[in-house]
């Protein structure tokens, strides 16, 4: 071995042995048992960031761990290649999006064999390629024909100077981030998949989860968000018909002072054709658009339709009015309003002068107070009529059941979950392929000519999508008239793709079908690692595309993931200098820093000027904040086993990781500390003599099977990665302090030291290899067994029992691990502390509890 530690030229040599060897490779083998393990995989975006590092060496660690365990193990990696930050590149750099797209996959796939991640690269996908998106292309298509696809109008953020969709975060305080111009809310036809279908399934199969973070699960419940409630009508006068709103609090029923309507309401749409101040409150109302979020916070506004409607129990007359805080797309688009008893209905009503009529009173008889807000916690019923006096499940029933026996209301499960709008009006992205003839009738593209291919080679500038202007793509035969028709050149939403790669990549060489049996075997993914962030959304789509593709009899697998980690974000400080109010911020390369006695930073001034800069918090690494660090910055200084044992050892996974310049420094010197301390017993040992071990040494060979036990179920259960590192650590401080040079103490250190090397290699797995080869292993380090440890060099050579007198400590004795209960009672007693606190004292009981402690009760 080389007397100095070597990292770049070790890793080249393990990858390269790696590469040539194939070593990653993996097929299905029925006689073993799988290990299915996924990173969430990237954007594109130019450079791996440390978040990118610390969650694919998570997963790489546990998939590394699995193979030890004699496991199948599969580990792909791939790209979610299509997406918005693409066309802004394009704008930005004057470039076609693919071709952005294919340099940075190009650059991130280096960065990420750089860092030794163990994949399958013959598994690779892209996205963007038509060899991927021809299949989800085809996939639509049979959704559509079973009647799980349609289109209908929808809002979108419209720039009306670049004649485009915005998409929500290119929103900027109500203005086109390019144009400037104020968005307008602007309702186009948009194609949408019926999730809403499967809201019981996907709601019920969480409890079938326990592998998913709560946190996780908690919130799509809410997201999916099942309510009981009652859809209730309330009579219209003037020839209307009715209005049904659907409430989850009929108990509040007879608190009702007025209705309102969403802007997009067909009440409200019919009165703005009649009223100047109607069609100018939905206009403006209609443009500026609204969410959940939003109506909480804003204005309450509204103006009345001049309609009424009659309460169902009461027959009072109730107005109605058009309000900008109810959402069309949630419920009925109408409420009834009780200002007693929902906060955003007792706004309203303050600025409009509506009636505020308390209706349910605290259980606890506290007294009830409306004046500075809604009382919204259920209770008993007051002035409700034949309802006063009844709790909130009382009145439920009660109340819906006397609508249900009049017929003006029925009891109903509502959902906040609304079907997923899939289509984006796009450039860069999947083609949907649907084409519609001159009236507006589309039908989904044969399978026989897909994929629907995007074309690559465009000049794009923002404004417009080119496809709108390339009548080579847009024109084609109707796939039902053959007469002349026009593609559609709206695009899949991203998710889309993200919501099935996990399973193609069972089988991506497969250019005639979707899936193949494949598929059965590797699914459900064993372990799924990524960001919080995607609890939602990404992790809910997936899981409803896994139940297409079991109903489309695809694969049998109704889950996608069975387990799921979820890892912290990463942190570091932030350096600015604040003028006028604004801050500029400096990234940390750019400084000079001194620091405290514990390595932290105590200052920071500019390289250039020599001036101070402030030191700010914690915050989440950005480009707005200035504070990434570069990984390739650090593999090229240190080495890709340095990154990842500091990236895995500065935090438990699920926590924030605060990055440290001396963290990432210690990492380095531990790893050379290993080398010199594999350097030094790597050599082959005399055999040991088990039955001449000195004390020293068995306390070792203990140490070293403790490690063992622990760093096994660190890693293979808890997933608390710091601390199996810190107890190899520990492990090798012991080992590093045995001086003798005997036969046995070769042959404990040449044992700690293969120990060290297997359970290190899933973190360090370059330094761990070349060690491994060095101590002349025929079996390659990742095909090695995960070591298992000597029940008997566990067994302690002596038992350490504290000893209480009525339950406090009054001294410790040691005794061999088998001694009898009369021998150890005889110890604790003959203690001389333990003499002083019984003396004068009754013994009444002496209480042994098996190498913990003896309680002597005495009075």
């Amino acid at each position: 071995m080389d007397i100095a530690y070597k990292p770049r030229q070790i890793e080249t040599e393990v990858q390269a042995a790696w590469e040539e060897n194939h070593a990653f490779k993996v097929t299905e083998d029925p006689d073993r048992d799988k290990f299915y393990c996924l990173s969430m995989f990237p954007y594109p975006s130019g450079k791996l960031h440390i978040g990118h590092v610390r969650n694919y060496t998570i997963g790489d660690v546990i998939a590394r761990y699995q193979r030890l365990q004699g496991k199948n193990v599969l580990q792909p990696m791939g790209w979610d290649a299509f997406g918005l930050p693409a066309e802004n590149a394009a704008i930005e750099n004057r470039v076609a999006p693919a071709e952005w797209t294919y340099r940075n996959i190009d650059y991130m796939r280096a960065q990420l064999k750089r860092l030794g991640f163990a994949y399958d690269w013959d598994r690779e996908i892209a996205t963007c390629k038509p060899d991927y998106y021809r299949w989800e292309q085809w996939f639509f298509t049979e959704l559509y024909k079973k009647g799980l696809v349609y289109k209908k109008t929808a809002p979108v953020n419209w720039d009306p100077v670049d004649q485009t969709v915005l998409a929500n975060e290119q929103v900027i305080d109500g203005r086109g981030w390019r144009s400037g111009a104020a968005v307008e809310r602007k309702e186009i036809p948009q194609w949408f998949l019926k999730i809403t279908d499967y809201s019981e399934e996907l709601l019920n199969e969480l409890d079938n989860l326990p592998g998913w973070p709560e946190s996780v699960r908690t919130m799509q419940r809410n997201w999916i968000g099942r309510s009981e409630g009652v859809e209730i009508d309330f009579p219209l006068a003037g020839g209307h018909d009715k209005l049904a709103v659907y409430t989850t609090r009929p108990d509040t029923l007879f608190g009702v002072s007025y209705m309102a309507v969403a802007v997009e309401h067909p009440l409200a749409v019919a009165a703005a054709g009649d009223n100047d101040v109607v069609a100018a409150f939905v206009h403006k109302h209609r443009n500026a658009g609204a969410s959940e979020a939003l109506v909480e916070t804003m204005e309450k506004e509204g103006v009345p339709l001049g309609i009424e409607a009659s309460h169902p129990l009461t027959g009072e007359a109730l107005p109605v009015w058009v309000a900008n805080f109810i959402l069309m797309g949630y419920g009925t688009g109408a409420v009834m309003g009780v200002p007693g008893h929902d906060q955003r209905d007792w706004e309203f009503a303050k600025n409009y002068g509506h009636a505020v009529k308390p209706v349910i009173s605290p259980a606890d008889g506290s007294e009830l107070n409306l004046d500075g807000g809604a009382y919204v916690e259920k209770g008993v019923l007051i002035n409700s009529g034949e309802f006063d006096g009844l709790d909130f499940e009382q009145a439920f029933s009660a109340i819906t059941g006397k609508l249900e026996e009049r017929g003006t209301g029925e009891r109903k499960t509502n959902y906040r979950l609304r079907d997923w709008g899939i289509a984006r009006q796009r450039y860069w992205g999947c083609p949907i392929p649907m084409i519609a003839d001159e009236k507006g009738n589309s039908a989904p593209v044969a399978a026989a000519d897909l994929p629907v291919v995007l074309p690559e080679d465009v000049e794009f500038s923002g404004v417009r999508s080119p496809l709108d202007d390339m009548d080579e793509f847009l024109q084609a035969r109707h796939p039902e008239t053959g007469l002349p028709g026009r593609r559609e050149t709206d695009t899949f939403d991203t998710f889309f793709e993200s919501s099935w790669y996990f399973a193609r990549f069972c089988c991506p060489d497969n250019h005639e079908a979707m899936l193949d049996e494949r598929a059965d075997y590797w699914l459900p993914v064993d372990q799924y690692v990524g960001g919080i962030e995607h609890a939602v959304l990404h992790l809910l789509y997936s899981r409803f595309f896994q139940k297409l593709l079991r109903d489309q009899n695809l694969t049998n697998s109704g889950e996608p993931f069975r387990n799921l980690l979820t890892q912290g974000m990463v942190v570091a400080e932030t350096f600015y200098r604040e003028a006028r109010g604004r801050k500029t911020y400096y990234n940390r390369n750019d400084l000079e820093f001194e620091r405290d006695a514990r390595g932290r930073i105590s200052s920071a001034r500019h390289r250039e000027d020599g001036l101070p800069v402030t030191i700010g918090n914690m915050e989440k690494m950005s480009k707005s904040k200035n504070n990434g660090v570069d990984p390739q910055d650090m593999i090229d200084k240190y080495g890709a086993d340095t990154v990842r044992l500091f990236v895995m050892f500065a935090a438990p996974p699920e926590q924030s990781l605060e990055w440290s310049d001396t963290g990432i420094e210690g990492a380095h010197r531990f790893l050379k500390r290993l080398w010199k301390f594999a350097r030094d017993n790597y050599r082959n040992s005399p055999a040991p003599g088990a039955d001449t071990y000195t004390r020293e040494q068995r306390a070792a060979r203990r140490k070293i099977h403790q490690t063992i036990v622990k760093v096994n179920d660190d890693i293979g259960r808890r997933y608390t990665f710091n601390t199996a590192i810190a107890a190899v650590m520990e492990l090798l401080n012991v080992l590093n302090r045995m001086g003798g040079q005997t036969d046995n103490d070769l042959a404990v250190r040449r044992e700690g030291l293969e120990v060290t090397v297997l359970l290190l290699s899933p973190i360090i797995p370059h330094v761990t290899d070349a060690i491994w080869r060095a101590m002349g292993k025929e079996t390659a380090l990742i095909d090695a067994a995960w070591p298992r440890a000597d029940t008997g060099a566990l067994v302690e050579d002596e038992a350490r029992l504290v000893v209480q007198v009525n339950g406090k400590k009054r001294a410790q004795i040691v005794t061999t691990p088998d001694a009898s209960d009369a021998t150890i009672k005889a110890a604790a007693l003959s203690d001389e502390n333990v003499q002083r606190h019984i003396a004068g004292k009754q013994v009444k009981r002496v209480i042994v509890v098996p190498q913990r402690l003896v309680n002597i009760v005495a009075g």
